[in-house]
This record gives structure tokens, sequence and C-alpha cells, in this order.
């Protein structure tokens, strides 16, 4: 009878602590800003090196609230071979912007409220369009790959590539 109760209350803390830890981790991203936020977690480091070079961390660490479709490293990897580098370029600061400000919406959007639209206008000025099927959501041809990490000043969504606004 011991052995059995050790197996359970053995599973019960298996069960239970990896939601008490997901759980500290969405207070711990509510204390911050966005930016803190992406700034914390390496997957994003291509992202927060853009948006320093951008001049756009104390807008994004404003009181907002905004939503920012993040791309992960690996989304800034597909684009052509030495665009960010380009991007980079104190020469090429506005389209960076332009960029940069296509995947914020200037309004707290969680995922619940996303899905029930089929387009957004971002703080760019143009539309996103947003799909949502059986495969999953998709921001232009984008996959969201993860919802709803709550931040202080609004919420982040990653996805799977980055977003170029139509010239213009």
């Amino acid at each position: 009878m011991r052995s059995l109760f050790s197996l359970v209350a053995g599973v019960a803390v298996a069960v239970v602590a990896p939601a008490v830890c997901v759980a500290e981790e969405a207070v711990k991203t509510q204390e911050k800003t966005i930016v803190e936020v992406a700034a914390g977690n390496e997957a994003f480091s291509t992202l927060v090196a853009a948006v320093k070079a951008a001049g756009l961390v104390d807008t994004l660490s404003g009181d907002g609230p905004f939503t920012v479709l993040a791309p992960t490293n690996e989304a800034f990897e597909k684009l052509p071979k030495g665009t960010v580098e380009t991007l980079l370029k104190p020469e090429n600061k506005q389209k960076l912007i332009a960029i940069l400000t296509y995947h914020v919406v200037a309004a707290k959007a969680m995922a619940a409220d996303v899905v029930k639209l089929d387009e957004a206008k971002t703080v760019q000025g143009q539309k996103v369009n947003i799909t949502a099927s059986s495969d999953g959501v998709k921001i232009n041809d984008a996959k969201v790959l993860k919802t709803d990490i709550v931040c202080k000043n609004g919420v982040i969504h990653v996805i799977d590539s980055v977003l170029i606004p139509a010239e213009k």
C-alpha cells in the first residue's frame, strides 16, 4: 500500500511541478515589458538586435498596450542571405523601422481575440491578414508558433517568418 501511495504521490508531483513552473514563468513575464521578455529569450536575439538598431526599445518598453508578432531567430534565417545585416546598417534604419512596426498592433490582442479577426492594422500602417484553420493560425504567410506571452505592456505571439510590408 505504501509503494502505491508513493507512486501516486510521485505522479502527482510530476504533473503539478511543470504546471507550477509554467505559472511562475507567466507571472514573471507579466512583470516585464515586451522588450525585457524578448531580451531574456535567446530565440529572439536577432529581433532584439533589430529593435535596438531601429531605435524602438523605448517605444516598445512604453505603456502600450502592444501586440508583437515576434519572429524567432530561425524566422530571420529564412530571409535571403545578407538581408538582416543590410537592414541593421544605419542607412537602412527607416526600412528596418517599417518592417519591425509591421509586426506590432497597437492593442492587446490575445489569441482568443485574434482567431475572430481576418485582418489587423499594424503600427506601420498596413494591415496583416489573419487566417485560422484546423492547421493553426497564420499571419500573412507566417505560422503562429506560440501565443499569449503576456507582458506588462502587452502580449507577444511567436511567428515562424518575418513579415515584410508591401513597398509604398
